[in-house]
């Protein structure tokens, strides 16, 4: 039998340290939220689908939200996420999350400029609310240049299992790219707080981008998570020491 390659042999040591540190949290009955956020095309449907895959399916869920419906949009913004929100010993991934209305929203003109600036102002406090309740909240802005992202996006229309991720938003994220930056960066700054802060990976080079997700996300839970080795700090940095080193 032939040796798996270092990047196999690597996801899966530290898939194995997930299962212990998920296992942790269950007997802990700790409640684990990790968001995912980024650009079209920055890895998010993989680094999930890496994460999850030997967690126990009882206590995960992955959460990705369709578009709001006409009632919802009457709503108390944050009221639709409240319900897929984690109990006690549960792990929830978010693939995209209340953080929509910090860059496609405002972007696309799908809020106003007022409800844009209210949710700035709420979404720290609401985060407080949540981690003061026990919820360990990891959230990851996920970076990829503006070449690899149009790579990408090319890659999904030719490639037919890539179906269900063409979407018609698709040609926005080029066109509007300075827009998404600059979207991006006052999310990040107006949005990053002590108790739920932002961790930015640069996403590139997807292989290293998963393992060294994985290992923040490891460190972040503690218990059995705490043996992982820190992330790469060349791909992996707090969203204040940004400036300069995400995709302009």
């Amino acid at each position: 039998m032939s040796k798996p390659e270092p990047y196999e042999a690597e996801l899966e040591r530290l898939q194995i340290l997930l299962v212990e540190a998920q296992h942790w949290t269950i007997e802990q009955g700790r409640k684990t939220l990790i968001i995912f956020e980024g650009r079209d095309s920055a890895g998010k449907d993989g680094a999930i689908k890496r994460i999850t895959e030997y967690m126990s399916p009882r206590q995960t869920r992955v959460v990705a939200l369709p578009r709001p419906t006409e009632r919802e949009t009457s709503q108390w913004y944050f009221q639709r996420y409240v319900p897929h929100l984690p109990a006690d010993s549960e792990t929830v991934l978010f693939n995209r999350s209340w953080y929509n209305r910090g860059g496609v929203e405002p972007v696309m003109g799908f809020c106003t400029p007022a409800q844009y600036e209210q949710f700035l102002s709420d979404a720290p406090a609401f985060e407080r609310i949540l981690v003061d309740d026990g919820i360990v909240l990891i959230k990851l802005w996920l970076d990829i240049s503006k070449a690899e992202q149009a790579r990408r996006l090319a890659e999904r229309v030719k490639d037919p299992l890539k179906r269900f991720k063409v979407s018609p938003l698709d040609a926005e994220a080029q066109a509007r790219w300075k827009e998404y930056s600059k979207a991006r960066d006052r999310m990040l700054d107006d949005t990053d707080h002590n108790h739920a802060p932002w961790t930015v990976v640069a996403t590139d080079d997807k292989k290293s981008a998963r393992l060294n997700i994985i290992r923040h996300i490891l460190r972040s839970i503690g218990g059995p998570g705490a043996a992982a080795e820190a992330p790469d700090n060349d791909l992996v940095f707090r969203a204040p020491e940004a400036n300069g080193r995400l995709a302009p």
